[in-house]
């Protein structure tokens, strides 16, 4: 009698649980190994890099660096009464310091204090001046301090500063020393040098800045300003852009994923219903912008919809429009839309395609078989097989929409920018790369919540793409 009780074996005598398994893990490490390279390239130059500047939204601790005694000095501050003179001379040795070791260190703190309180950068910039003047004796002789911060820059023949930084560091320190002791109190000269070292809210913004870790980037892209004493205060009116700006990228993007589903859904049905060869000669002129650079594409909308393009000589040929009364088709939102819903329409007719192409026609026919109008067996029966197609091409559109950048910059004008122009500009011009990171994050945190949303309604394992 055969004991069923027993593990079943191999030839070699190991468990057969045992031997699947291993030849389970053998497998998976095989298929792990084969896509490792790519996880490493993905991880490498897309992850760290997206990681990295979204850190910079919450985390800046440029002003501790370039400023380091003020900081240490108005982190336990707390934020009231008149700035004193130990305050004064805290300033007064980090801009000494800094201006000895490289002369642009005070400005760069300066650019982070004026990104709280607008006038940072011309009070730092007054008092260096104004130190500059002060004379203090160095290497045996009365020099300037001008001079003296000048003579650190001194290179040899082959363009290496003859003093390294930790050098030039040594002598700041010592620098500004000797001069808080010549000129102490130091208070009444650098408000002299300028008022705004007497205000109080320079000196707030300065303990702000001092923190590492802060919500002051984040505050600033939902239009708030992040205070001292850690409460959240909302902008003056004329002062905020950015949630303006985020509204509009969601209206724009909602419109052109609406007018892509409604230009694109026809067009899929036709792919799908036509014979082979029509069908692909459709298809090819779908995907006939593809091969045409993004930048050509947006240049000529331009030629099309100026005043005297090809658009308003045809409304002003049909009669819709006067010749000296043309529409105002481009650098608005108008333009917008128009140049990126044809942009982006081929990619709401190939999700739509890709699912159409699976429904059998035998459905729709035994619907009207059964006496169902042509209306009825499209929307009950044809339609809701499809919305597996219009959930995958409207979140893809969408997604695409809420981040352009280039079409709305050249077609757009004022009425026509999105959050994604503000990013660019933060990144490119005011480089003020914080502020960058943090409006990115807050679009991310907000295409995630869409995902989410997308899910708990339609669910993502119903998105079809092919």
């Amino acid at each position: 009698m055969t004991d069923t009780s027993a593990p079943i074996v191999t030839a070699d005598g190991t468990p057969l649980k045992k031997k699947l398994d291993q030849a389970m893990f053998r497998s998976r490490r095989n298929a792990f190994l084969l896509v490792a390279p790519l996880l490493a390239f993905i991880i490498a130059s897309f992850i760290i890099p997206i990681v990295v500047l979204l850190t910079q939204g919450v985390y800046d601790s440029s002003f501790r660096k370039q400023m380091p005694t003020v900081a240490t000095f108005v982190a336990d501050w707390d934020g009231q009464g008149e700035p004193s003179e130990e305050m004064m001379q805290a300033a007064l040795t980090d801009i000494v310091v800094g201006l000895t070791i490289d002369r642009s260190i005070p400005t760069k703190a300066a650019v982070r204090i004026n990104r709280e309180v607008s006038g940072a950068t011309s009070m730092i910039k007054k008092l260096i001046r104004a130190t500059g003047k002060w004379k203090i004796e160095y290497e045996g002789k009365e020099q300037r301090l001008s001079d003296v911060f000048r003579n650190m820059e001194d290179e040899d023949d082959s363009g290496v500063t003859l003093l390294d930084e930790s050098e030039r560091r040594a002598i700041g320190v010592t620098l500004a020393k000797a001069v808080i002791a010549q000129e102490a109190p130091v208070k009444a000269k650098m408000i002299k040098a300028d008022k705004k070292w007497a205000d109080i809210k320079y000196w707030q913004a300065m303990k702000v800045a001092s923190k590492a870790a802060s919500p002051a980037y984040l505050a600033a892209a939902l239009d708030y300003n992040y205070s001292h004493d850690g409460e959240f205060q909302q902008r003056d009116e004329d002062r905020r852009i950015h949630v303006k700006l985020f509204w509009r990228t969601l209206e724009i993007s909602l419109i052109v994923t609406l007018a892509c589903l409604f230009l694109g859904y026809p067009i899929a049905y036709l792919l799908s219903t036509l014979s082979v060869r029509s069908s692909n000669l459709l298809l090819i002129l779908v995907l006939l912008p593809f091969w045409t650079s993004l930048l050509v594409r947006t240049t000529a909308w331009i030629a099309m919809l100026q005043a005297q393009g090809v658009m308003n000589d045809l409304f002003v040929v049909f009669g819709l429009a006067a010749d000296d009364d043309r529409f105002s088709l481009i650098y608005n939102k108008t333009g917008t839309l128009i140049a990126m819903t044809h942009i982006l329409l081929p990619f709401m007719i190939l999700p739509l395609y890709s699912v159409m192409k699976t429904i059998p026609p035998s459905y729709v026919r035994a619907a009207k078989s059964m006496g169902a109008t042509n209306w009825t067996a499209f929307w009950r029966v044809y339609f809701p097989q499809s919305v597996a197609g219009i959930g995958a091409g409207a979140l893809l559109v969408f997604i695409l929409a809420i981040g352009y950048y280039i079409t709305p910059a050249l077609v757009g004008g004022q009425d026509g920018q999105m959050i994604s122009n503000m990013i660019d500009f933060h990144m490119r011009k005011s480089l003020n790369w914080n502020l960058a990171a943090a409006l990115g994050m807050v679009l991310l945190v907000f295409v995630l919540f869409l995902f989410w949303i997308y899910d708990r309604v339609v669910g993502i394992d119903n998105m079809k793409l092919g």
